[in-house]
């Protein structure tokens, strides 16, 4: 009723009879052989005001009849999915993609402002494991695979892998972000290799028609302090966008036990973006990303500057430089051609007692795509050069691991709407790698609309996963000792996957406003590398006789009820080894986990959260098992036209795995640390404020 915008999927029926139908893209419905009387014509569509309307058939005036429906309650923004490569809607692809965008990702932002780990923490199927006791790196796990399985990308461009990758997720500020996409189980026909337990698209923000700037200042109960801009604005055929960030902390020993829980660092990020609109239909995109980030975790004493015997430290100090170019068309027949090139040029230095692992990346990616058909029939097809190369700074007694890896990719996709209740994507993706050949990877994902309230989507494909040794388990130990891949006797992993997913949406009692969604996945990687203590002190890359796999259950629901709504996750994760006949559990995998947020929000004055997250018992690599343990947080946001303030209670309840389990054994100048299962920073409150004008 406000836009005129035609609701594609709006379900239309006779009242009291099996007769309907749904509207289709321009809002069209017809229905046919509806009996001669009085009828009652019920329009309803989620997010709108349920309409009744009275006819008596047959009609007197065979005209189109136009029917306007009302919002109800908040409006429903349309999103756009990038990670598809397609142009749809996300309830027009037949690829289950999970978007984190808006409000959600406001709020995920206030808790912890510094970077993205804690958004996709407790995002359903997902967790980060923190591979170091006291320098806080981590990496991403999907559905319980390993963080290498798991392809992060920034706006389409694959930034962040190889060395870099320890490092990703603690130096990413969120507050330049549009939305943050994520696709579950094999992935790679989409990017390449990497992408066998899914990917994460962080989608930034592009200039729009008016002025917009985003300052924040936040400060935690552990001596943190985030600084963040974003501005954006355009002017005339130019646009920009600007963002900066300085993040700061200070060392955080909760636990009493002279280690970091949090450790010392310092870091700066600035990211500038220059658009060209040569007209409505061409863009180019020139934008460079600068990080230099000083980090040292261990002996708080030593990092305090006091004079200390035999102190343990590890210091990581990181600088990345990334240039991005792209350019876009779209042309008069709707075809699109859209073109990128990024250089990443990251340096990085690991140093704890004895020993420093040193090296240089270059990566670069490389990619022209061309998107052609129409609304019904849409083909995506495209050429990529991907360039991986690191340089190990020369260290006398140990073996270099350098690599220089050329990846050529060529793909085809198929969106194809075969009818209102059924549309089918499919893809085929073949890529050569310059040391492990060639790769051939089809995926298929089939969506079935059988009402306005029901839908599915089932799909599968293959992966694979270029061998390096830059992986969680090498992170443990800094890399110290690692031997290079034997490349003449080692494979690319390479798996085959697949998933089902059935959603709901209604309303209960009509004054509920229900979402549910329940995922079926199963992912198989055959030939897994797994880093093995071969002799006193080195570790070699090897690849056992069998197969990791990995099956379970997703499931989310949402019920909104005036003010309040309640969001509820599930995620059972079976994750086994299979080697050489013998099937144990995966380590370091939670099989149950509980996401629950309960949020009462007064638009535009108020947001208050109440948190809880459970997580079972994970098998560690000692062979014991960690301890199950909840985790509680509070946030609230007041907000005002331009500004508003926000104050985190995060993790009340103090939930600590200092608390309930050792991190380390040995003693405190030489400690051997065990697995990080829980959190080691404990509650930890942080508040600050928003400005937006």
């Amino acid at each position: 009723a406000e836009t005129g915008t035609p609701l594609m999927g709006a379900n239309v029926i006779i009242k009291g009879l099996n007769i309907g139908a749904m509207a289709n893209e321009e809002g069209l419905v017809e229905i046919t052989k509806i009996p001669d009387g009085d009828q009652t014509i019920v329009i309803s569509f989620l997010g709108y005001v349920t309409k009744e309307i009275p006819f008596t058939f047959p009609l007197e005036n065979q005209e189109l009849i136009e029917i306007k429906l009302e919002p109800s309650g908040e409006e429903m923004e349309e999103v756009i999915i990038s990670s598809t490569r397609s142009r749809r809607t996300i309830i027009d692809l037949p690829t289950r993609v999970e978007v984190i965008s808006g409000e959600e990702l406001e709020e995920k932002g206030n808790m912890k402002p510094g970077d993205i780990r804690m958004l996709l923490n407790e995002t359903t199927g997902i967790q980060t494991q923190q591979t170091s006791a006291t320098s806080y790196n981590s990496s991403i796990r999907i559905q319980g695979l390993d963080g290498k399985y798991t392809q992060l990308l920034k706006d389409g461009y694959p930034l962040y892998s190889g060395f870099s990758g320890g490092l990703s997720l603690l130096q990413i500020v969120p507050l330049d972000l549009k939305q943050v996409e994520v696709i579950k189980g094999a992935s790679s026909t989409l990017y390449g290799g990497g992408a066998i337990a899914g990917l994460v698209n962080l989608v930034s923000k592009t200039p729009g028609k008016e002025q917009e700037i985003n300052l924040l200042l936040n400060g935690t109960s552990a001596l943190g302090l985030d600084v963040s801009g974003f501005y954006s604005n355009t002017f005339g055929k130019v646009g920009t966008t600007v963002f900066a960030s300085y993040n700061i902390g200070t060392p955080y020993d909760p636990a009493d036990i002279g280690l970091t829980a949090i450790p010392e660092f310092r870091r700066y990020t600035i990211n500038p973006r220059l658009f060209y609109y040569f007209n409505d239909r061409t863009t180019l995109d020139v934008g460079v990303s600068t990080v230099v980030e000083e980090r040292t975790g261990g002996n708080v004493k030593f990092i305090k500057g006091e004079d200390v015997e035999d102190p343990y430290f590890e210091r990581n100090n990181t600088d990345r430089i990334t240039t991005r170019l792209g350019f876009s068309s779209l042309f008069e027949d709707n075809s699109f051609l859209n073109i990128k090139n990024s250089f990443s040029f990251f340096e990085r230095t690991i140093e704890v007692p004895d020993y420093t692992f040193s090296g240089n990346q270059f990566a670069s990616f490389n990619e022209a795509s061309y998107n052609f058909g129409d609304s019904n029939l849409e083909w995506v097809a495209g050429l990529n050069l991907w360039v991986d190369k690191f340089d190990q700074v020369a260290r006398q007694g140990s073996p270099a691991v350098d690599y220089n890896h050329l990846t050529y990719g060529a793909f085809l996709q198929n969106n194809w709407k075969v009818s209102e209740l059924f549309s089918l994507e499919t893809g085929l993706r073949t890529d050569y790698q310059n040391e492990y050949g060639w790769f051939v990877l089809p995926r298929i994902s089939a969506m079935f609309n059988f009402s306005n309230s029901w839908t599915a989507r089932i799909g599968g494909g293959l992966g694979y996963k270029t061998p390096t040794v830059f992986t969680e388990d090498a992170e443990r130990i800094q890399f110290q000792n690692v031997l290079p891949i034997d490349v003449e006797n080692t494979e690319a992993e390479e798996s085959i996957g697949g998933n089902l997913d059935v959603n709901y949406r209604s309303e209960l009692f009509k004054t509920i406003d229900f979402t549910g969604n329940v995922l079926f996945f199963y992912t198989k990687v055959d030939q897994p590398l797994i880093l093995t203590n071969t002799a006193l002190n080195t570790f070699e890359y090897l690849q056992p006789n069998g197969f990791i796999d990995t099956r379970g259950i997703e499931a989310n629901f949402t019920f909104g009820y005036k003010d309040f709504k309640l969001f509820t996750g599930y995620t059972l994760a079976d994750v086994n080894q299979h080697y050489n006949g013998v099937t144990t559990k995966m380590p370091l995998v939670a099989t149950h986990r509980l996401n629950n947020v309960l949020m009462y929000e007064v638009e535009e004055t108020w947001k208050i959260g109440l948190e809880a997250y459970y997580f079972s018992p994970q098998k560690l690599n000692d062979g014991l098992t960690g301890q199950q343990y909840w985790i509680f947080g509070l946030m609230m946001e007041r907000l005002w036209e331009d500004f508003s303030i926000f104050l985190n209670f995060e993790n009340f309840t103090d939930t600590r795995q200092t608390r309930f389990d050792s991190i380390f054994t040995g003693s405190v100048s030489n400690p051997q640390f065990r697995d990080i299962y829980a959190p080691v920073d404990g509650f930890v409150i942080n508040g600050g404020i928003k400005i937006k004008l």
